[in-house]
């Protein structure tokens, strides 16, 4: 694929392998796709959960939310809050592994049909079945949003 644009991506993940192997197998296509070879990463006590996340978000220039359950949702639905309220402006993406999060654009464009979310916020995040696809539309260069 090339040099990625980014040095750091945050990745939301379950820490259960899921029923299908395809989850499985979309971990280390998105392994191959995002790993140097170089050794990165820095072990950072934190007080609390939210000191986590904020350091998280500090340090990373993408997200990428994979499969999971409520602690990948919590995390994901956090950034892109963050992402609505100008806390940071870096790309979201979903790995939408065999249709795993297909209801969830729906949804979010069901919020902004019926007023809850503003339609300038739609574009935060990004889906892709694949890696290589996800990390492509990751880099490509993002509307900007209007101010809310």
């Amino acid at each position: 694929m090339g040099t990625l644009e980014f040095k750091t991506i945050c990745v939301f993940c379950g820490c259960n392998l899921g029923k299908k192997k395809s989850y499985q197998y979309a971990t280390i296509d998105l392994d191959k796709e995002l790993i140097t070879g170089v050794t990165i990463g820095e072990l950072k006590p934190v007080a609390d959960m939210h000191q986590r996340k904020t350091e998280m978000t500090r340090n990373s220039d993408a997200f990428i939310a994979m499969s999971g359950g409520y602690d990948t949702f919590e995390e994901l639905f956090e950034v892109i809050n963050w992402a609505q309220l100008d806390i940071h402006n870096k790309p979201v993406g979903l790995l939408n592994v065999d249709g795993y999060y297909n209801s969830l654009p729906s949804f979010i464009d069901q919020a902004i049909d019926k007023g809850f979310i503003k339609p300038n916020a739609r574009p935060i995040i990004v889906s892709a079945s694949n890696a290589i696809k996800l990390i492509e539309k990751l880099e490509a260069p993002r509307h900007k949003r209007v101010k809310t």
